[in-house]
């Protein structure tokens, strides 16, 4: 099944890599192909081990994003301790480089530093979608930051159709 949500920024996204749909869990990173082209469609850096070399990491890291949505940073902050930027220039243009102990960790680190960047930016604007039964967040982009929903095709029209369902149940 493909994804509900794509095209949010990088943390985001990572955590749209596992969703529900009608009470079924699925995992983009289960999928035949599903981790390489995650990687490769974030232009992320593979170690020399391969995709499943940063799997576990990026696991965690998902979880990490995750539990930061909700309210726990510890995690988070765990996965950003396993690396740093660093400052450079490069032609005389200000430059940063990700610095990892371990390269394996860069894809994931990447991804937890990108919810802080979210969250330095515009943090009202990372919300969770308003389905009860959906486990995604979004960035809302609309201008007058209004968005409700992951996707308004898969839970909007859900609860649209609930919503009519119930009113013609009642009459």
């Amino acid at each position: 099944m493909p994804r509900p949500l794509t095209g949010e920024p990088l943390a985001l996204d990572l955590v749209a890599t596992a969703w529900v749909d009608q009470g079924r869990r699925f995992d983009e990173f289960d999928e035949p192909g599903g981790l390489e082209g995650w990687l490769a469609e974030h232009a992320l850096p593979v170690p020399a081990g391969g995709p499943e070399a940063v799997r576990a990491h990026l696991l965690t890291a998902r979880h990490a994003v995750r539990a930061a949505l909700e309210g726990d940073e510890r995690p988070l902050n765990a996965v950003l301790a396993h690396g740093s930027r660093r400052p450079l220039l490069r032609d005389g243009e200000p430059a940063a480089e990700v610095v990892t102990e371990d390269p394996a960790w860069t894809p994931a680190w990447i991804a937890a530093a990108d919810l802080v960047r979210l969250f330095g930016e515009r943090r009202e604007r990372v919300r969770k979608c308003a389905d009860p039964d959906c486990v995604l967040w979004f960035y809302d982009l609309t201008k007058n930051g209004s968005r409700r929903w992951c996707s308004m095709e898969i839970c909007g029209n859900r609860a649209k159709t609930a919503r009519f369902q119930q009113a013609h149940r009642r009459a």
